[in-house]
């Protein structure tokens, strides 16, 4: 085959009609469930993740009546309730979502309701809008859908808090007005046996700024895409991650930043560290950006830190660009133990082996977990990180060799 300056073009140019995949990582999408087969596991968007422990939530699994309860406050000027009916229906799809899952396309073609946080244009919500999720039954498999409204000018921070033990498969939709400051924290701190799949998608309006974090502790698999398009020139998305796997656990993170608008912008920046046999972790990170994106700039990065030995990180940072006019684009994912100079310095001033080993992981999650900028949660996500090393690398840790890599 004969591949020209010209038939690159005609492809780029080819819409869905002409059958063309929006992303070899996200295929296009559709709300018929019977549009989507049932993974196999040889499916790109699959081929990491152990199919067989997620009690057929990404299949056909029955979507029971909720063993998860769900709190939340409501400060002064905002709307939160559980709604149905017409107006449930109305908020699927209010991020642009279209489901290119079939586990997805499910939950918003059978969940009867949703749970719909509503922040009023030029409202500022002074303290954050927490939602406590907490399973109670990991043998019930249930779905839910969220969405977050925010209207044009206003300002807010979500904090969906996910504990218990669950099998629970959901979609969180977050609508960003333009001009607006959100900032969403999911923090998934789950039992051992909890299996989480979600889907997180945000349209981020003209002039709007919108940062996403993920945070994974517990659990038994989770897998959570934070994916963000753009409804006007201007928008900005930080998209973070933080996550600590144990023996055993798969925690899988998948970024899908969409560049469908001139002059956008975003940046990922995820960190993750592994202990114990057969931890293994994923990030999958992915920038599309289209024809019409002149002007935007982007960067993706993802920082491994192997605690022990028996553990697996897959990192995997992709670009796909269709327009050379851009201001600049990149990515860098490295996967290292620890760094024998950082110990080798802390152990030659008095600190021992193991307070070293704490002091370069603390240091490796600090800066992260300042940029996610919600003072109330901060103290909570150093001692998390503190009570996980416990459990393995302060008990019996030989000084281990540094490797890396980085593209």
């Amino acid at each position: 085959m004969t591949v020209t300056t010209d038939s690159v073009r005609s492809a780029l140019e080819q819409g869905p009609e002409h059958g063309k995949v929006e992303s070899h990582l996200h295929p296009a999408g559709s709300f018929d469930v019977a549009d989507h087969e049932v993974p196999t596991g040889r499916e790109e968007i699959w081929r990491f993740t152990p199919l067989k422990r997620l009690k057929g939530l990404h299949a056909d699994a029955e979507f029971m009546p909720s063993a998860t309860s769900c709190t939340w406050n409501t400060p002064e000027g905002v709307r939160i309730e559980g709604v149905s009916g017409d107006e449930a229906r109305a908020l699927r799809g209010i991020s642009g979502l279209v489901p290119n899952t079939r586990w997805a396309a499910r939950v918003l073609a059978e969940v009867p309701s949703s749970l719909l946080i509503d922040v009023p244009a030029d409202t500022e919500v002074a303290e954050p809008i927490v939602v406590d999720l907490d399973g109670e039954d990991v043998t019930v498999t249930e779905a839910g859908h969220v969405a977050l409204r925010f209207g044009a000018h206003s300002k807010a921070i979500v904090v969906l808090n996910h504990t218990g033990s669950s099998t629970i498969a959901a979609v969180v939709e977050v609508a960003v007005g333009a001009g607006a400051d959100v900032t969403v924290v999911s923090i998934q701190d789950w039992a051992d046996d909890a299996v989480h799949l979600s889907h997180h998608q945000a349209l981020v309006g003209r002039d709007a700024s919108y940062k996403h974090a993920a945070i994974s502790f517990g659990g038994d698999v989770v897998r959570m895409d934070a994916n963000v398009t753009y409804d006007g020139p201007g928008g900005s998305a930080e998209l973070l991650g933080l996550y600590f796997a144990d023996a055993g656990q798969h925690i899988e993170h998948r970024i899908f930043a969409d560049h469908t608008a001139p002059r956008t912008k975003s940046h990922a920046v995820y960190k993750g560290a592994l202990q114990g046999e057969k931890a293994h972790t994923v990030w999958v990170g992915n920038v599309l950006i289209r024809k019409v994106a002149e002007g935007i700039e982007t960067y993706e990065e993802n920082r491994n830190l192997v605690l022990t030995d028996g553990c697996q990180a897959d990192s995997i940072p992709n670009l796909e660009i269709e327009t050379g006019e851009i201001e600049g684009a990149g990515h860098a994912s490295t996967t290292a133990r620890f760094d024998d100079e950082q110990l080798f310095y802390l152990q030659s001033r008095g600190v021992s082996e193991q307070e070293a080993q704490r002091l370069v992981v603390h240091g490796f999650f600090n800066d992260l977990i300042r940029k996610v900028g919600v003072p109330s949660i901060e103290g909570r996500l150093l001692t998390t990180v503190e009570a996980e090393l416990a459990k393995n690398v302060l008990k019996d840790v030989g000084s281990l060799a540094a490797f890396g890599s980085e593209s």
